[in-house]
């Protein structure tokens, strides 16, 4: 890297900041102390405050036995919801509730409520002064009214109905005494509530009872006087007497046409049986008549003498025609009997028709009057309910006053709210805490102290040192010879093989051999190789990262290309990081310099996937300078180590061209598995003294490597890549 430093960056030291501490302890504890007793100073003088809380529960306070009818369910349902409570909380917090609550405890003689009561003459003079308004222009009830909304504090517990009411105060009975006055206030301003509800509900209950009872007397009067001009007269079941005499009638009808048709149809059978001389034993009311049944007794009784008599007489025997001759009679009066039947069931027959057309005239005389009382009925039921109605009202009224009443008499209205907790005189002050106060003094003036001290040693600059580190600079490009150089393809595994074979040259000896303690080295005596004895030494010695330095610009740069191309011929992966101020050694690889490279990178303007690029003309990955701006990237430096770390974890090598870089440049970039080696064109003075300084300053095992005698790094060889 190409880092000439024009303006040194600088550090923290972390050792010598917090030494500061050390070097101060007495300043710092001196005015901690002090601090500390000031603070016991003022917790030992302070007036003591004395704090106490009432606790307020919303409930239902209505008993079982005194709720009003129709409200048996309100204790199943909540009292308030969580806007009711917080509405509470205000009411008890009112103007009102502590104007009486002050006029009940007599606050304004109070100099701790009333500043006006007993000025010092410091506030006197400052009233005069102007520095402080004078309480006296404010009337005594506001200061009062003031003093106390400073010292309470009214809240509601979250998800509860429970009302805290938290009063403090230089006396600690005043402490208890006032939230528990406001606690009875509020209770009593409640009860007041009601009352005042409950009067207002019967003074306008009784002027609506009044006009109702009226009303309902006008109704029932209308519905009477209605009944009477109708002639509605009510039968049984609370129906109209027409309408139950036609159902009467109705039912009569269908009973005389039931007897009817059946006179008809015994007679028909009768007449019947008669004519076609058939027997008349069929007919119920032939065997139901009282003569039928003797005269059929006596032919069974004759039949039976003949059936006796013929088994000793013949036939034409005077006694048996007599019996036969009898029983010849019996039969004619049974038929004349049947036949007087016959005719008293079609007079019958005839009867029940003339019921049956006397009861239809009836029915249809009874359905006009009907219809008249069913239309008149209409308009009667309309004002009855009306009238119902006007009742009803009237009754529900009359049992609410009756209630309101009562409660007003017997001074009932119990309020929903009840205090479940009363305050107690405190014994001790909640303010000043004094162990407290003094450790929080101590603490908090030793960590101002600590922080104030560290703030001085940097604002100072003792706390700081130069960074290691440097900028990029700027060098001329100069063009490279062109010479030719021959592929060297082979994998890993061969190129380790033939690694293997090889005798590593004298020549290739380290400088740190050839270096005389005497005198200054001669690049001749240090010894150089070339590319393909560099790419050789990286991969037998199995190094992870090969930093090249080019005292001689970017010409020299190419060996870092050249080295970084043969050893990826050889299988491994290699990665190519250039760091020179012009891109001299990613522009041959890439064929442009606008690609995004290492100071995008550093300044956060692109991750490793963006500044990875491919070798144009080999299987080396490149990263090349960048176009962000070089300062910016510059001031991340530090993170050059990770980056580092990141790539040899990724790649088999890592080559790092710095260009015309010193040993404090480049220690940023070695770690483990290092060779550093040292580009040259030509052995001149300036070659030997940046090699001197770099074995000086930790690198005794520097190589020297050329590229004359390669090939251009932009020249495509045959067998390679020539796209990415």
């Amino acid at each position: 890297m190409s880092v000439q430093s024009a303006a040194a960056d600088v550090d923290v030291d972390l050792r010598q900041l917090f030494a500061s501490l050390a070097r101060n302890w007495l300043r710092i504890l001196v005015v901690a102390l002090a601090v500390t007793g000031l603070a016991f100073a003022f917790a030992w003088l302070a007036t003591p405050h004395y704090k106490a809380e009432t606790k307020l529960l919303i409930e239902t306070r209505e008993s079982v036995f005194t709720r009003p009818d129709g409200t048996s369910n309100d204790s199943e349902k909540p009292i308030l919801d969580e806007q009711g409570v917080a509405s509470q909380v205000e009411v008890i917090a009112s103007t009102d509730i502590l104007k009486q609550v002050a006029a009940k405890l007599n606050l304004s003689r109070l100099p701790e409520f009333d500043e006006a009561a007993k000025m010092s003459a410091l506030s006197r003079l400052l009233v005069i002064v102007g520095l402080k308004s004078d309480p006296n222009e404010i009337p005594p009830e506001e200061r009062v009214l003031k003093k106390m909304r400073e010292k309470l504090n009214v809240y509601s517990v979250e998800k509860s109905r429970v009302i805290v009411i938290e009063f403090s105060s230089e006396d600690p009975r005043l402490a208890a005494d006032i939230p528990n006055a406001i606690a009875d206030t509020y209770i009593s301003v409640q009860g007041n509530a009601k009352l005042e509800s409950n009067a207002a509900a019967t003074d306008w209950l009784a002027p609506e009872i009044a006009d109702l009872s009226k009303r309902v007397k006008d109704a029932e009067a209308k519905v009477a006087d209605f009944r009477a001009q109708s002639d509605l007269l009510m039968g049984g079941n609370n129906a109209v007497l027409a309408t139950q005499q036609l159902s009467e009638l109705s039912t009569e009808l269908s009973r005389v046409r039931a007897n009817r048709a059946a006179a008809e149809a015994t007679a028909d059978s009768v007449r019947k049986a008669l004519q076609s001389g058939g027997s008349l034993d069929a007919v119920p009311e032939v065997l139901n008549s009282d003569l039928i049944q003797r005269l059929r007794e006596r032919q069974v009784e004759l039949r039976a003498n003949i059936a006796d008599l013929s088994t000793t007489l013949l036939d034409n025997h005077p006694r048996i025609r007599a019996l036969k001759s009898q029983l010849a009679d019996l039969d004619g009066q049974i038929r004349n009997e049947a036949q007087k039947i016959m005719k008293g069931l079609a007079t019958q027959a005839q009867t029940a028709q003339a019921r049956e057309n006397q009861l239809l005239g009836d029915v249809n005389t009874l359905k006009a009057a009907s219809a008249r009382a069913g239309e008149q009925q209409v308009e009667l039921d309309a004002l009855q309910r009306d009238a119902n109605a006007q009742r009803q009202l009237l009754e529900s009224y009359m049992t609410r006053y009756r209630e309101a009443s009562s409660r007003s008499d017997r001074n009932y209205l119990p309020v929903d709210a009840r205090i479940f907790s009363r305050a107690v005189t405190p014994s001790e002050p909640y303010f000043p805490k004094i162990v407290p106060i003094v450790g929080a003094a101590f603490v908090a003036s030793l960590l101002l102290m600590a922080i104030a001290t560290l703030l001085g040693e940097l604002f100072s600059g003792r706390a700081m040192r130069p960074a290691a580190g440097a900028r990029f600079g700027r060098i001329e490009q100069v063009e490279m010879p062109v010479a030719r150089v021959e592929p060297a393809l082979v994998d890993a595994g061969l190129a380790r093989d033939r690694l293997a074979d090889r005798e590593v040259q004298p020549e290739a000896a380290t400088a740190a051999d050839a270096l005389d303690e005497s005198a200054a080295p001669k690049p001749s005596a240090l010894g150089e190789i070339d590319i393909e004895k560099a790419a050789e030494k990286l991969i037998a010695s199995g190094a992870a990262r090969a930093i090249f330095v080019s005292p001689e610009g970017d010409e020299a740069a190419a060996s870092a290309v050249l080295v970084a191309r043969e050893v990826s011929d050889a299988g491994l992966r290699v990665l190519l990081l250039d760091l020179t101020a012009s891109g001299a050694a990613s522009r041959p690889m890439l064929d442009s310099a606008l690609f995004p490279g290492i100071t995008d990178l550093l300044a956060s303007e692109a991750q490793f996937s963006d500044v990875i690029h491919a070798d144009l003309y080999s299987d080396c990955h490149v990263i090349p300078v960048g176009t962000a701006d070089p300062a910016r990237a510059m001031r991340a430096a530090d993170r050059l180590p990770i980056i580092m770390q990141s790539l040899t974890t990724a790649y088999d090598l890592v080559v790092v061209e710095c260009g015309p870089a010193d040993a404090q440049g480049i220690s940023r970039l070695a770690g483990e598995a290092t060779e550093v080696f040292l580009s040259m064109l030509e052995a001149d003075d300036e070659v030997t003294q940046a090699a001197v300084k770099l074995i000086e300053n930790g690198y005794p095992e520097l190589t020297l490597v050329t590229p004359l005698g390669h090939e251009s790094p932009g020249t495509p060889v045959p067998g390679r890549r020539t796209a990415a």
